[in-house]
């Protein structure tokens, strides 16, 4: 049975209002989304535990997900109590040095680059420089000056509690219920179209899971290599260019990129010797061939198939409509519309005003 043209329009309005809601919306839903994120990367290890039995013993859902949320607390107390006090420590470490580093690019590379380029080129104004820096940046108290920007809004600063309060209470109600809810909303389609959209769900769910979970895995992964091979070249801030190399590795061949040239200027600056620049490029080329040879096949695989230049339009196009919380949906939101296009190519395909070559 084929629907009517009535309600086709009735569905493309429908989509258009809700499309539209979520842009009014956009402001306050970023702790659901960050719940849905992680519902939804925590639901396989809840039903791993559900799962486990010894003797008559066997986790009940809360009881399951009670455990994945003290698995969670305890990686972001890890991550907050020894990553970033690393990484303040790097930046303050480098703003102090950076007087020095400046100097020598006045004496030695600034006069190089005015030899054989056969023009005078301005002298960094390292003073003014430093001290803006350092304004902004004072020893160990980045946290300090966060919180103090926050105090002056009142709205920001309940904003963020609130934040803070809704993400563990949301995602712990839909890690708990998330079974009931995906049955109830498979419930509210129609029944001639059950089969098409048990279809077109259980792909949708591989391509995201391949998404969220195994690219999750692969920045991770990323980032302490990363930072660990930038640590044995003996790089002042490898920690701080290592994660963010990894953070940013989900838009295609950008993390690399950035990472890389972070690094080889971070190098330069702290060894003045171009030869020190070669461990570098080695740890990035490794990293890079790590990933693209076996991270991504085996933690992702190829179900979502985007092209790098989808995926740079995607973030973009996210960032510019619903901000940053535009930015987070991007690549999922593309994954499932992925799925959808390729089961109208399939139909297109199948159809007789594709396949027959005369009218």
């Amino acid at each position: 049975m084929t629907m009517s043209d009535s309600q086709k329009w009735l569905i493309l309005a429908f989509t258009v209002a809700i499309g539209w809601l979520l842009y009014l919306l956009a402001p306050i839903l970023m702790p659901f989304a960050f719940s849905f994120g992680l519902a939804y990367l925590g639901d396989p290890l809840v039903d791993r535990l559900e799962a486990l039995h010894w003797r008559s013993f066997r986790l009940n859902r809360t009881l399951a997900v009670l455990l994945v949320f003290l698995g969670i607390i305890f990686a972001i107390a890890t991550l907050l109590i020894i990553v970033l006090p690393a990484l303040e420590n790097q930046v303050s470490d480098f703003i102090d040095k950076l007087p020095a580093y400046l100097v020598w690019l006045n004496k030695t590379v600034i006069p190089l680059l005015q030899q054989y380029f056969g023009r005078s080129i301005r002298p960094l104004q390292t003073d003014q420089f430093v001290g803006l820096l350092k304004s902004h940046w004072q020893n160990g108290a980045v946290t300090e000056n966060i919180l103090r920007s926050l105090s002056h809004s009142g709205a920001v600063l309940i904003g963020w509690i609130m934040n803070l309060v809704l993400i563990p209470v949301i995602s712990f109600y839909l890690l708990r219920d998330w079974d009931d809810l995906i049955k109830q909303i498979h419930n509210l389609f129609p029944r001639r179209f059950s089969g098409l959209v048990g279809k077109l769900a259980t792909e949708a769910d591989e391509v995201l899971g391949a998404f969220m979970r195994g690219q999750f895995y692969v920045m991770l992964a990323q980032g302490v290599f990363y930072s660990i091979g930038l640590w044995l070249t003996g790089l002042e801030t490898a920690l701080l260019i290592g994660m963010l190399a990894g953070l940013i590795s989900f838009i295609p061949y950008m993390g690399v990129i950035v990472g890389i040239v972070s690094a080889v200027l971070a190098a330069i600056l702290q060894f003045q010797d171009l030869m020190k620049v070669i461990p570098v490029l080695v740890v990035f080329a490794i990293g890079h061939s790590l990933e693209s040879m076996w991270l991504t096949p085996w933690l992702v695989g190829d179900k979502i198939g985007l092209h790098p230049v989808a995926v740079i339009f995607a973030v973009l196009a996210g960032g510019q409509l619903f901000g940053f919380l535009g930015v987070m949906l991007a690549l999922p939101l593309a994954s499932v519309i992925m799925v959808l296009v390729r089961h109208i190519h399939e139909r297109y395909t199948d159809s007789q005003f594709y396949s027959i070559s005369q009218l």
